[in-house]
Formats: C-alpha cells, sequence, structure tokens
C-alpha cells in the first residue's frame, strides 16, 4: 500500500449518525431535543430516517428552470485565493509596465511567487536576505531539496519580478519630479503646439527662421521633452513618454532602472499608483449565462464527472472525489470550473416535498407525508418551532430553498442567519460531503481565517457571511478547530445546530432542500446574534424585538417552557431598551412619536449605521427623511442638534411591562408547579413526600394542560410504579407467616426467592415517593442478604473452615426464604476438608513428591465437582504431568551420549525452575548447568586472561568438565593441551632423568631445598627481642619440593616464579657452602678415624675412596663407582650430588620454546625457564670472574687427565695412619679448597648444580686443578705473600668493579685469618676456609652471637643451635655450621677451632 503524499487531504472524523425508532422518529422536535446534547458537541449530525419512510418527489422536473452559479474551484478557498489576487496585482503592475507577466519554473514546479515573496519579507526584505545570504534558506523554506543552488535562481526571480512591485507598493519609486523651462523662440504666426507627436523616443526640434527675417540669421536647437528625473533631454534613445499622462522618463532614472525598452504601453510610476490603488471589488459567483432544466443540468453534471475521472460517475469512490476536490481548491495552476443550482426558491418553483393543494397529486399511501413533521414545508412552521411568530414568509428560513448540484459544486463555510438550526434532506442524486464545527468553536475558525488570509478580510470584514469562502479542514484541524465530517446519501437528513459552521461540496448530480428552525433553547443565542450583527453592521433577516413582542402578546396561549424562555429574554431586553432610552434622554431627546415599524418593510426601517431592524424604537431627524438610526447610535444620525432629533416609539415602557408580566405569570405558573414537581422529585431518604403528593401534582398538571414534557413524564411513571408496589408490598405484609415445611429439598411449599425481594426492595426505596411498607420489607432483606453475603465470601474461599460452614447452616434455619447457597455449603463442606490438604502440600513445595501429588488427585476424584476443586485437581494434575515429563527428560539429557550443550540444558533446566514441586532429576539437571557456567567463565577468563594458565588449574578444569555431563567446547581444546603438555613432560624426563633415577623432573629441574634444613632436638631459643610482628604476609619457608611445586602453582606470572626460584637458589647456594665446609671439617684429623662415618654404606673410611666434587663428601669407590667408569677428565659427583643426564644446553632452549608454543604455565617449565636463564648468568658471570682473576679463556679443554701424577702435599691427602692403622686413599683428582677464592669455589659450586652440560664448566674445573698445582709449587718456592698480594690485587679489582660487594669484608677478614694461620702453621693440611670463625661486627648485646665466620644470621621464631663439645663450648647456628638435626643428635660437634687447636696439641 502506498504512503499518501504529505500535502494530501486527511478526512476529518465522522459526525455523530442516528437512527431513529418509529416511535422517536414521530415527533422531530423532540427527537432533536433528545439527540442535542450529543449532536452539538461535533456541530452536524446526519439523521437516517426509519426503513419504509421514503416520500415522494413532488416538484415537477420539466418545469424547473434555474440559471446556477459558477463556480472556480481555485477561488474558493481563502489562502488560494489570497495567492491569486497577489498574482493579479503582479501581472497588472507588469502589464501596465508594457512587459507580460511569466511565471517562471524552479526545479520543474512552477515557482509559488506569493510564498517567496512573503518569506523575503519575513526575513527582512530582499537587501537583508541577500546581505545575509539567506537565499538557500528561503529555498530550504519552499521545499525544495538542498544543495542545487536553487537560491540564485530564486534571488535572481525575485529581483527580476518581484522586486520592483515591492519597490512600487513602498512608493520608492515615486520621485519629486520637476519640469524645466524650456525657451523656445517661433516665428510670428507659427504656433507653439504645432510639433510632431512623438511616443516612445524624443529627438530635438528645430525652429528655422525665414530668409526674409530682419533678424540675424542664426540655428539653435531645443529638447522639447526632458526627464522628469534628472531634468535632461540627453539620450534620446533611452527616453520613455507614459502613454497615461505623457511624462518623459529615462529608461535609467527610473527605480529600478528598466534594462530595455518596453514593447507594449508604458506606464509612469505616478499612473501606475493611481492603476494599481483602485479598490478591488467584492468577491462573488457569478452567474452563468444559461438557463438549465433539472434534466439539462444532470446531463451536463454526468458528463462533467464522467470525463474528469474516466469512467463512469457511478463508479467513482467517495474518498477519490473528496481528495482531488481539495486538491483541486488548492492548485494555482490548475483552473476547474463547476456550476451549482443554489438557493432556489420552493416557493416558485415548487418543493420536493408534498404540499396540500400542490399541482403534484398524491396516492392515498402518501397522503401521510403532508402532514409529515420531517416534511421540510411543515417543520420550520410547527409550534415547537420559534419561527411560528415571526409574520413574514422568509425564504429560507421558514420557506425551503432547493439545491441542485453537481461534482465539485461546493457551498463554503457559514453559519446560518440568526444562527438557528438547519435541515438539510438530500432527495436523490449522488452524495453530499459535509463539514462542521461545533459552535463553541465559531469564534476560533473565525479566528484561524482572519489570521491565515487577512488580506481578505481587510477588504471583505463580512466575508463569512457571504458564503463565497472555503478553507482546507486539516489546515483549520492543524490550528486546532474541531472538524467533523459525513457523506448524506439520498434519503437522509443533515442537521446543523446554532452557530455551527459548515461547509461542503456535491460528490455528483443530486437534488436537496433545505430549512431553517428554531428551538425554545435557541432563544439566549438569538439574541446573542442580533448583537454581532450590530458589531459586523449586518443585516437581520428578521427582527428579533418583533418576534418576541409577538410572543409576549399571546402569553395566555404560549407554551409554559416557551413563556419562561420569553420572559428571560423579555428581561434583558427592556433592560437594555430601558437604558438606552434613558441615555437618550439625557442627551437631550425631547420629542417623541409612536410608530408602526412591524407596518414597514425591513429594508425600510434599518439602522443607517448598523443596519439593524428596527422596532422597539429608532431615532429620526427631519432633515434626512426616510432615514434612521437605532438607539446606539444615536451620534451617527446627522449634524444636526440632538434636540431635533425624534424618537419614535412602537410601544411606551408602560405597555411592554405589563406585556412581560403576562409572560411571567404565564412563565411562574409552570415554573412553580416545575419546582414543586422537581423537588418531589429530587428528594431524598426522609425528604421524600408521600403518594398522595404525587397524585396531586398529577391532577394539577391535567387541570393547567401544562405540557407534556419530560418532567411531566417522569412524574406520571414514578406515580404509577409507586401505586403498584405499594398495592404488592401491602399483600406481602398482609399474607400469613408461613411455617417451614421441610422436604428432601429443604424448602418449604411456598417461599419467595432472595432475587425477587430484593429486587422489590430495592424498586421501593428507589421510588421518588415513600411507602411506609419499605423498612419492614428491607429488614428482612438485610438480615438475608448479610447471610449471603457470608455463604458467598466462605463459598468464594480457596480453603473455607469447616466452623465457619457449619455456623452457616445453622443460622439457615431462621429463613422462611429459598436460599441457593445451603446446598452449596454443605457440598463446599466436603470439598474444604480435600482443598486444606492440597493447599498444605502446595505451601511447601520441598515435599511435594510425585506420590504426593497422586495421592491427592486419586482423593479429588471423589468429590463433587466444583470450580474450585476442579481448578485444584487441574493444577495438580498438570503438574503431575509437567513433573513426570520434565523428571524424564531431564534424566534423558543427562544420560545422553554425546552430551546435550549447555543450550539446551539450560534452556530445559530454566523451564524446570518454575514447577513447585520436588523433583530430583530436575535439580541435578539444573546443578549440572550451574556447574557447567562456572566451568565455561572459568575456562573463558582463563582464555582472556593476561597470563598463561596453570598446569593444575588447566588439569583440574579438564577433570571438572569431563565429570559435568554438558557438551562443553572449550574442553576438547583443553584436553588435547593437557596431551600436549603431557608429551611435553615425557620429552623433558626423557632428556634430563637417568634410568631408574629416584628424582623427579621438577626436583632434578629446580634448586634444591633439602639440604642441611632437617631441624635438630639440639637447639636453643633465640635470646633477645623479638621483632615487632608486620602486617605484612612472609612469604611461605619453601622446606620441601611439594612446598616449591605449590608456590610455584600458586604464582600468577613467571616473574613471581623467577623470584620464588632465586630465593630457593640462594639458600641452595647458601646450604651446599654450608655442606661443604662440613664435609671438610669432618674428614680433618681426629683421635680415631674409625668414627668417621662416609659414603652411603655409612662406615669408616677406607682403601680407595671418592671425593665428590660438590658436597665434598667421601665415598668408597667399591660403593660408587662403576669400574667401566675411567673418565677422569670430567669432575667425579656423587649418586646424590649427580641427580641428572645434564644435557647441553640447547636441548633445554628446545625443549622451553615448544612449552612456550603450547602456552600453558607448570612448575617443571618455570623450572627450566629459570634453568636457563640461570645458565646463561652463570655463563657470563663466569666470563667476568675469569677476566678479574686472569684465568684462562673457559672453553672446552680436550679430555686428557692433567699432567700431575699425584697430589700435591698442599692438598687434601687421605693417606694418613691413625692409632688404629686405617689407611684410604683418592682415586680422582679434586679442587683444594685451601688458598682457593671464594668467589671462584661460588662460580664451582654453581656450575657443578647446573642441570645441564657446559663446556665452560668442565674447563673451569681444570682451570683451577691447573692453577692449584701452580700455587701450590710457588707456595714452596716463595714465601705465601705473593699469592696474598696477588689475591689482594684482585679483590681490589673486584671492589672497583662494584661485584660481590656482600662478600668483600668477609674475604679480606678470611684473608688475614688464613695469612696468619699459615704463618702459624704453614704445614698444616687440613685448614679449611671454613674453619675460621670471627665475631659477628653487627651483633646485638642482647641477642645471642654464633662465632661462625659466615654466620647466615637465621631468622625466624625457633633457631636450631648447636653447642661444641671440645674446649670452647660456644654455640652455633646448625646451617652455619653445615650440621643437620640428626648428626647433632647422635654424634658430639667439635668446632673447626677447638679440632685445630687439638690436632696441634696431639702432634
Amino acid at each position: 500500500m502506498s504512503q499518501p503524499r504529505p500535502d494530501e487531504f486527511k478526512p476529518p472524523p465522522e459526525c455523530p449518525v442516528f437512527e431513529p425508532s418509529w416511535e422517536e422518529f414521530r415527533d422531530p422536535f423532540s427527537f432533536i431535543n433528545k439527540i442535542r446534547p450529543i449532536a452539538e458537541k461535533t456541530g452536524i449530525c446526519k439523521v437516517r430516517p426509519p426503513p419504509g419512510w421514503q416520500p415522494p418527489f413532488a416538484c415537477n422536473v420539466d418545469k424547473l428552470h434555474f440559471v446556477p452559479r459558477i463556480q472556480r474551484l481555485n477561488e474558493l478557498e481563502a489562502q488560494t485565493r489570497v495567492k491569486l489576487n497577489f498574482l493579479d496585482q503582479i501581472a497588472k503592475f507588469w502589464d501596465l509596465q508594457g512587459c507580460a507577466l511569466k511565471i517562471p519554473h524552479v526545479e520543474r514546479k512552477i515557482l509559488d511567487l506569493y510564498k517567496l515573496n512573503k518569506l523575503v519579507a519575513d526575513e527582512g526584505g530582499f537587501d537583508l536576505v541577500c546581505q545575509e545570504r539567506q537565499w538557500t534558506k528561503i529555498a530550504l523554506q519552499m521545499g525544495f531539496a538542498p544543495g542545487k543552488a536553487v537560491g540564485s535562481h530564486l534571488r535572481g526571480h525575485y529581483e527580476k519580478i518581484l522586486y520592483p512591485y515591492n519597490l512600487f507598493q513602498s512608493g520608492a519609486n515615486l520621485l519629486v519630479s520637476w519640469t524645466r523651462a524650456i525657451c523656445v523662440k517661433t516665428e510670428p504666426g507659427e504656433p507653439g503646439d504645432n510639433k510632431p507627436n512623438l511616443r516612445r523616443r524624443m529627438g530635438s526640434f528645430v525652429v528655422k527662421q525665414e530668409p526674409d527675417s530682419l533678424q540675424t540669421p542664426f540655428c539653435f536647437q531645443v529638447d522639447l521633452v526632458v526627464c522628469l528625473v534628472c531634468g535632461s533631454g540627453g539620450d534620446e534613445e533611452r527616453l520613455l513618454l507614459c502613454d497615461g499622462c505623457d511624462d518623459s522618463y529615462h529608461t535609467f532614472c527610473l527605480i529600478p532602472p528598466l534594462p530595455d525598452i518596453p514593447k507594449g504601453d508604458w506606464r509612469c510610476p505616478k499612473c501606475l499608483a493611481q492603476e494599481c490603488n483602485k479598490p478591488h471589488e467584492a468577491f462573488g459567483f457569478e452567474q452563468a449565462y444559461r438557463d438549465y432544466s433539472l434534466r439539462a443540468f444532470g446531463q451536463m453534471a454526468d458528463a462533467f464527472k464522467s470525463d474528469y475521472f474516466n469512467m463512469p460517475v457511478h463508479m467513482v469512490p467517495t474518498e477519490l472525489v473528496e481528495k482531488e476536490f481539495w486538491r483541486l481548491v488548492g492548485a494555482i495552476e490548475e483552473d476547474v470550473t463547476v456550476e451549482y443550482g443554489a438557493d432556489i426558491a420552493s416557493k416558485e418553483f415548487g418543493s420536493g416535498f408534498p404540499i396540500p393543494n400542490g399541482k403534484f397529486k398524491v396516492s392515498p399511501a402518501d397522503e401521510k407525508y403532508l402532514k409529515c413533521g420531517w416534511n421540510l414545508n411543515n417543520l420550520a412552521m410547527m409550534n415547537p418551532s420559534v419561527l411560528t411568530h415571526v409574520t413574514a414568509d422568509i425564504c429560507g428560513m421558514t420557506l425551503p430553498w432547493l439545491y441542485v448540484g453537481m461534482c465539485f459544486s461546493s457551498f463554503c463555510w457559514h453559519i446560518e442567519d440568526h444562527w438557528s438550526y438547519s435541515i438539510n434532506y438530500l432527495h436523490w442524486g449522488e452524495p453530499k460531503t459535509w463539514y462542521g464545527a461545533p459552535g463553541f468553536a465559531a469564534e476560533q475558525l473565525e479566528e484561524v481565517m482572519r489570521k491565515l488570509a487577512p488580506e481578505l478580510f481587510e477588504s471583505q470584514p463580512d466575508l463569512l457571511h457571504q458564503l463565497v469562502t472555503i478553507m482546507n479542514p486539516n489546515t483549520l484541524m492543524a490550528h486546532g478547530v474541531p472538524i467533523y465530517r459525513t457523506n448524506q446519501c439520498a434519503g437522509e437528513f443533515v442537521i446543523t445546530f446554532p452557530r455551527a459552521y459548515h461547509s461542503g461540496f456535491n460528490q455528483g448530480f443530486n437534488f436537496a432542500e433545505a430549512v431553517n428552525f428554531c428551538t425554545v433553547d435557541w432563544m439566549p443565542l438569538g439574541r446573542q446574534c442580533v448583537d454581532h450583527y450590530r458589531m459586523l453592521r449586518r443585516y437581520n433577516v428578521f427582527s428579533h424585538d418583533e418576534m418576541v413582542c409577538n410572543m409576549a402578546s399571546k402569553a395566555s396561549t404560549l407554551d409554559v417552557v416557551l413563556a419562561s424562555a420569553v420572559h428571560k429574554d423579555m428581561v434583558s431586553m427592556l433592560q437594555e431598551e430601558q437604558k438606552q432610552r434613558e441615555k437618550g434622554k439625557k442627551m437631550g431627546m425631547v420629542l417623541t412619536k409612536e410608530a408602526k415599524y412591524d407596518h414597514l418593510q425591513d429594508d425600510e426601517r434599518q439602522c443607517a449605521r448598523c443596519r439593524t431592524t428596527c422596532y422597539l424604537s429608532a431615532v429620526t431627524c427631519s432633515c434626512s427623511p426616510g432615514v434612521l438610526v437605532c438607539l446606539h447610535h444615536i451620534n451617527d444620525l446627522c449634524s444636526c442638534p440632538i434636540t431635533n432629533y425624534t424618537l419614535n416609539l412602537r410601544y411606551t415602557l408602560d405597555e411592554l411591562f405589563p406585556m412581560m408580566n403576562a409572560v411571567k405569570q404565564r412563565a411562574e405558573l409552570y415554573d412553580e408547579w416545575a419546582s414543586l414537581v422537581k423537588e418531589t422529585l429530587e428528594a431524598k431518604l426522609e425528604k421524600k413526600k408521600g403518594l398522595q403528593i404525587f397524585r396531586s401534582l398529577l391532577a394539577q398538571s391535567e387541570s393547567k394542560v401544562f405540557p407534556d414534557n419530560d418532567m411531566l413524564r417522569r412524574l406520571r411513571l414514578v406515580t404509577q410504579d409507586a401505586e403498584k408496589c405499594s398495592s404488592v408490598a401491602q399483600q406481602l405484609l398482609n399474607g400469613k407467616r408461613q411455617t417451614r415445611y421441610r422436604f428432601g429439598s429443604g424448602k418449604s411449599c411456598s417461599q419467595l426467592s432472595v432475587e425477587e425481594l430484593s429486587s422489590f426492595v430495592r424498586q421501593l426505596y428507589n421510588l421518588s415517593c415513600s411507602l411506609p411498607q419499605a423498612p419492614m420489607l428491607k429488614e428482612l432483606l438485610n438480615r438475608i442478604e448479610d447471610f449471603q453475603q457470608h455463604s458467598e465470601k466462605v463459598l468464594a474461599d480457596e480453603v473455607p473452615s469447616v466452623a465457619e460452614i457449619q455456623s452457616l447452616l445453622d443460622v439457615s434455619f431462621d429463613f422462611d426464604v429459598e436460599l441457593p447457597e445451603l446446598p452449596r455449603l454443605r457440598v463446599r463442606l466436603e470439598q474444604a476438608r480435600w482443598l486444606e490438604g492440597a493447599q498444605q502440600a502446595s505451601t511447601q513445595p520441598t515435599t511435594r513428591t510425585l506420590e504426593t501429588m497422586r495421592r491427592l488427585i486419586d482423593q479429588g476424584v471423589g468429590l463433587v465437582p466444583h470450580p474450585s476443586v476442579e481448578k485444584a485437581m487441574a493444577r495438580l494434575q498438570e503438574l503431575l504431568t509437567v513433573s513426570e515429563h520434565w523428571e524424564d527428560k531431564a534424566s534423558s539429557l543427562l544420560k545422553a551420549r554425546p552430551p546435550h550443550s549447555i543450550e539446551t540444558l539450560s534452556a530445559a533446566a530454566e523451564k524446570t525452575s518454575s514447577i513447585p514441586a520436588y523433583l530430583p532429576n530436575c535439580r541435578l539437571l539444573k546443578d549440572t548447568v550451574r556447574k557447567a557456567r562456572e566451568w565455561l567463565q572459568e575456562a573463558e577468563e582463563l582464555q582472556d586472561g593476561d597470563c598463561t594458565p596453570m598446569m593444575d588449574s588447566l588439569s583440574d578444569m579438564v577433570l571438572r568438565g569431563q565429570a559435568i555431563q554438558v557438551r562443553l567446547e572449550p574442553l576438547e581444546r583443553l584436553e588435547s593441551l593437557m596431551i600436549e603438555v603431557q608429551e611435553w613432560r615425557e620429552s623433558a624426563s626423557t632428556t634430563f632423568l637417568q634410568r631408574d633415577t629416584p628424582f623427579t623432573l621438577l626436583e632434578v629441574l629446580c634448586p634444591r631445598c633439602e639440604v642441611g634444613n632437617v631441624g635438630s632436638p639440639k637447639r636453643k631459643a633465640k635470646k633477645g627481642k623479638e621483632s615487632p610482628r608486620s602486617n605484612k604476609k612472609k612469604p611461605p619457608r619453601l622446606n620441601t619440593l611439594s612446598d616449591v611445586e605449590k608456590a610455584l602453582s600458586e604464582t600468577r606470572d613467571s616473574t613471581s616464579a623467577m623470584a620464588t626460584l632465586e630465593e630457593l637458589r640462594e639458600r641452595e647456594m647458601e646450604a651446599f657452602s654450608n655442606l661443604r665446609a662440613a664435609n671438610e671439617s669432618k674428614l680433618l684429623p681426629t683421635a680415631d678415624c674409625m668414627d668417621l662415618k662416609v659414603c652411603v654404606c655409612q662406615k669408616a673410611p677406607m682403601g680407595a675412596m671418592s671425593q665428590c666434587e660438590l658436597c665434598r663428601n667421601a665415598f668408597h669407590s667399591v660403593c660408587v663407582r662403576d669400574p667401566s667408569d675411567s673418565c677422569e677428565t670430567q669432575p667425579w659427583l656423587c649418586p646424590q650430588c649427580q641427580r641428572s643426564e645434564k644435557p647441553p644446553l640447547n636441548k633445554a632452549v628446545s625443549l622451553l620454546a615448544s612449552l612456550r608454543r603450547i602456552g600453558v604455565r607448570l612448575p617443571e617449565g618455570d623450572a627450566l625457564h629459570y634453568l636457563v636463564e640461570r645458565t646463561v648468568n652463570w655463563q657470563h658471570r663466569a666470563q667476568e670472574i675469569s677476566q678479574y682473576f686472569n684465568l684462562p679463556e673457559l672453553e672446552e679443554r680436550p679430555g686428557t687427565p692433567p699432567t700431575l701424577t699425584r697430589w700435591a702435599s698442599g692438598s687434601h691427602d687421605w693417606n694418613r695412619t691413625s692409632h688404629t692403622q686405617t689407611v684410604f686413599y683418592t682415586e680422582q683428582r679434586c679442587i683444594p679448597l685451601q688458598g682457593l677464592s671464594h668467589d671462584l669455589e661460588e662460580l664451582m659450586v654453581e656450575g657443578l648444580l647446573l642441570q645441564v652440560c657446559l663446556p665452560e664448566v668442565q674447563s673451569l674445573f681444570h682451570v683451577l686443578l691447573d692453577r692449584a698445582s701452580s700455587q701450590h709449587t710457588n707456595r714452596c718456592m716463595s714465601p705465601p705473600e705473593t699469592m696474598i698480594d696477588s689475591e689482594k690485587k684482585a679483590k681490589r679489582h673486584l671492589e672497583r668493579e662494584g661485584l660481590n660487594a656482600e662478600h668483600r669484608g668477609k674475604d679480606k677478614k678470611h684473608s688475614h685469618k688464613r695469612q696468619k694461620m699459615n704463618k702459624k702453621r704453614p704445614a698444616s693440611t687440613s685448614s679449611s676456609p671454613r674453619s675460621d670463625f670471627s665475631q659477628s661486627d653487627d651483633s646485638d648485646e642482647e641477642m645471642a652471637v654464633c662465632p661462625a665466620e659466615r654466620c647466615q644470621l637465621p631468622e625466624g621464631d625457633e633457631v636450631n643451635w648447636v653447642q661444641c663439645d671440645g674446649s670452647c663450648n660456644q654455640w652455633f647456628h646448625q646451617v652455619c655450621v653445615g650440621v643437620t638435626a640428626e648428626m647433632a643428635e647422635k654424634e658430639d660437634y667439635i668446632c673447626v677451632r677447638c679440632t685445630l687447636k687439638d690436632g696441634h696439641m696431639r702432634k
């Protein structure tokens, strides 16, 4: 369906349509009075007569001739006519300028010059629009599309066509003109006016002297015509002569200048102003030149419509005609002309309705229409119409008018004369479309039309009374005016109400008849209309005062309702008349005379000023015979003194007041009776009158012959009802009280129904009169109603109380009335118990199992059907069915293989959530969906998180996801990650782990955490002050591998993991440092060598021994060495220190890269990452230290043993003989610790701890071996200070470079102690760097001090201590001297100092 255009007509809402019954249709005035409250809100209404009411058409078609009016459609609409008038002015302006106006086209549309001119004027004029460049804005306001440079075109057209006209309108082109004196010398006898008749171009006139003249011959040239603007006669080619007054102007001196000389007649600015300022003729319809018969007009009308729409007339839709009509009236470029036979007097040509004694012969069946009230010839003059008191026949008001229409012929916006009613009947033909506005919106409609077309009202102030102007209803509705419409078809009436503006048009050829009428309610509006006409200076159709006086003269015969209205109107009329007469007397009028104005024609007694028809009085003057004015315009009569004026009176005030009193008496008689009736009918409660008062009022109305109006009819109806009710009530009260006989149904043989009793009591109390029987019946009814209300309340309860039902059954025996609630109460008693059980089960959904519901349903089947029971049964059955269905479905969904998606299960779980029952499978389904959503949320967070996921969380998620019976999309990807991680672990294990190794991959890759970290029962509490507890949480102590694995798993990123492993590395280095010192001190000479326990077998050293290069412990070669292992090129590590295969570094880097590609973190991966970084850092540190100590480049050396064939005497020599003669020796070379720098030792230890194979470690090992041998040789040949000085030099170099700042002070102390010891015992073979000790420099007085050389200052609530069993009895930290808890508990500990002291003394 196509969308309507924005400017397409939109039909207003429909007005009310009434279809009266035959009874209502019988009296037209009663029916109109009945519908008036509804219809007057819309201004117009349509009435469809009852079926069968079809009056014959009585007009003689052949003899009816008329001359129609010519209507040009685009001149009817107010705004369109304003545009056309403007275009006429423009055309006339340019025509007088000698140019023909041609309206330009812009964007293929005719340019609306009126709108363009108005928009430019609203923006401040042409100059301001050009200055502010507003032409694009104006183009948009005119509806042109933006961006097409239309503004420049509009400017050009405005400047060419409208700008000169606006200059003319403003008077800017009217300049002061002058005539220059022209001296012309003429010859005697030669007339000066003997010059050529020049019209357009004026030249010069040369006066030649005769040859015989006595004067000196000369020739001079004089300008005969000069420009009135510049005073020059030059440029004669551009000089114009006005065709009206013969004034001359240069084309370039005009405002604005003319570019070319006009081709036609040209008028100067003065003549132009005179022509254009002539007053316009009032607009009106022209009469056609042809006289039509009804048949000829119909042929013309049908041919026009058929040709216009190109289809048969009966097939054209009314909606199409309506839209086309309003399009045409608003189109300037389309000029459609139609003809309308309007206001044809029925008195001259005959009415369409049959009339008595008319020329039309009425059949006996149609004689009823002769006197029918809806016959428009009768309606206006019926008694209820006040127009019956107008003496003259008023054509169009009291006599019907005929209307013959054709397609598009229209009647413009107007209200009826004197704001009266009108009624229009369409005898036959095509429909007539009506538009109407309610009377209360009349002034609003007038204001809107004045606002939108002010130019029309300036020339015609009473334009709306001329019936020549129409305006689009959509325009009026847009400005807030309520408009309604209807299509009047043949055989239908349209009624318009007082002051209701209406208009419309004809859909085609039709014949209609209309007349006016006025009812009693119109009287105040009629008086108001006369005052309105006086203000507009519009003539009256009849004299309202004369009509009122005519009715007052017949006061005794007037209808009392009409008399009341006439009295009210006369009161206001006489007050105004008395006021104006007294005003005239005060002005000086003294002359009065009687005037019979009712004998004069209306046009002979009109006020000369306001055109009001005078009746009660008028003012005349002897100087102006036949001229009179009303009392409101005394000063407008003439210039004579007011004392010369004569006051002409139809009635004196003494005559008028008795007339008013007579009407008043007639009205008061009725008013008194009506007031009493109203008071009686509207009385409430105790103020109600008895039945006798009503009977007396009815009798009074019959005796006074009051009108049979609504009040009297209501009084009669109330009296009749009261008499009937009184009789029935008396019979009920007079009858004997019936004893209640009980039958099987519990009903007595004679009982009233409660409804009958209630209806009767209600009727008694609704009566306007008071009956004495009502209270007694009311008391009985109240008790019964209370019982019924209580019963209904109990019966309406879902679970009524058994006690309540039983009490109601007991009360019911007191009423001898048929009570339908009794059997229901008995049945309800049984149902209540069942409902209580069902309700109790519903309040506890957690206990409502399937078995409970089945049991309740079985019990409810045996009850009597009841809505509440059936509803509860239905709910239970439905709940049971739904529950069983969802239980089975939930079970099948959870058992489905492959599992369903979470969407499917979630939708099912959501549906089951509203089931108020305990369903195990459904609960399991909800729990499964919840777990699946939580799992998916975790998976999404795992995927979207910035950190790489840990293996533990990934494994946990996979296990939990596999346990959830839902198809989880990310699970497959996570499982594949798990497989890749497992494969990586296997690959890493294959690379690093030895065959049948007891170590795990993480244990191999991580720094060691269990070296010398076991507590001892031989400990001492830490002295001194407790450090204040800090709110900062201390990191967990990494004592076991599980602690390390847990700590790595809990780290959020690799950085945290690296920090944890770095801490572990420091502890590892410290632990090995202590372990090496302890093992070295254990192998020092003691009293009994057999007390030592070494090797894995924990036996005394004996025979061939091997010393681990890392832990420095001794092992029996037969226990730990493989006979086939003869490689002496690498440092030998014991089984505890040799933890892995130590693959090359590139293999470890490759494994790390593959793990990063997988994208999963695991403790082994972090450990491997740290191992690679630790290895790289060690390589860099080894390179730096080798440079500091002037070591050879650490590079891979050939796998050949060193050249030394035996151990130097400065190295550890285990070839010793004790008192037990135990002898042991070593099979491989070890780096001697005596004289070895702490940095080099630490570098070598960390290199051996690395779980990758580095050539630099082997090279460092051989370099240190070779360096130890050379130092031993040098020490034998030179003082030891040489080495010490060299070492100090290296220390200073390290100090300058800022490396190992923590150990520099300790190394210096150590060097001095070693120097001292060497001086003291130069041949000592058991000296160890870690055997010296010193007091801690930063010890506190209140704290115990560990005398170990390298005290670790351990912290914590408890610190393990061990006491020397030698001669010093000092306490040492176990961790500082490398003693484990087991060693401290089982063996005696002797510190290094006591060992050295005791050994020296033994020697």
